[in-house]
């Protein structure tokens, strides 16, 4: 565990490297961290942003892509998913699953299509996935833009959960309410769905739910676990919104460019996001 100064001064730099959207090494390439210690950095930073008057609503899950661990992580992959608070002037909803996104001051920018849930109540400490999804008001797909502080995106699993979980931004398309029914089947449902990514007219992605851990509400489930250990931060409560993970691997994105999703086995809309 870090010393409270030590965490403080950590997130500071953190935020300050956001706030002027520059490069900086590793944190572990100095400050050898573990997961547990940047954690405690993500716990100083939510209460900077809190006490700066930024909202939480929700919790960003990353790396629940197991195809894609080997792929980041320098002196180790990537082997755990992780995750980070998320704060309402990160998160943006569409009007008609189009929307505009300016990637000014956003670092080294990728974009992943994701499923979001909206809690609709808070989940018993000891909740199954079935339980689990009784809790879940709506869904939604999204685009998560994330962003990186290390040169070259490489960093260690601990320097990713302290930079923000490398969250930039959320764009969300159209929530779906759901049924009874619709909670019954829904972590099937997700595995069994397809989806594309493309850039302009050409593909450049493809996943299956299944690839996140199984299925989206799995990787909800996860976090729920995790929480539980974590006892420095609140559980997951009614009212949260919930961004579980990419279906595929990243893309390097520029302005100029639009992005476009199409789902198979889900009756989601896709998303079109141009970028300036």
């Amino acid at each position: 565990m870090l010393m409270s100064t030590q965490a403080n001064r950590l997130a500071h730099q953190l935020l300050e490297a956001r706030a002027t959207a520059t490069l900086i090494p590793p944190l572990s390439s100095s400050a050898g961290l573990t997961a547990a210690d940047s954690y405690d950095v993500v716990k100083s930073i939510m209460d900077i942003r809190i006490a700066q008057g930024e909202r939480l609503i929700g919790r960003k899950i990353g790396f629940t892509n197991p195809k894609i661990w080997a792929r980041y992580g320098v002196e180790a992959p990537i082997s755990n998913p992780i995750w980070t608070p998320i704060f309402d002037e990160t998160v943006r909803f569409t009007e008609d699953n189009r929307g505009l996104q300016c990637l000014k001051g956003a670092m080294q920018p990728r974009i992943g299509p994701e499923i979001v849930f909206k809690l609709g109540s808070t989940p018993g400490t000891d909740a199954t996935i079935e339980d689990l999804a009784e809790c879940v008001e709506w869904m939604a797909h999204a685009f998560e833009i994330v962003t990186c502080p290390f040169p070259a995106w490489k960093f260690e699993m601990a320097d990713s959960i302290a930079a923000f979980g490398l969250h930039g931004s959320l764009i969300v398309g159209e929530p779906k309410m759901l049924s009874a029914a619709s909670r019954r089947n829904l972590a099937q449902v997700l595995a069994n769905a397809s989806l594309s990514l493309s850039c302009g007219d050409e593909l450049r992605s493809a996943g299956f739910g299944s690839e996140v851990m199984g299925s989206p509400l799995h990787a909800l489930w996860h976090l729920h676990q995790l929480l539980n250990s974590q006892k420095q931060f609140a559980p997951l409560t009614e009212g949260e919104i919930i961004t579980t993970g990419t279906w595929t691997d990243v893309c390097p994105i520029k302005a100029g460019e639009t992005w476009t999703s199409a789902f198979s086995g889900v009756s989601l809309p896709g998303l079109t996001v141009s970028f300036v």
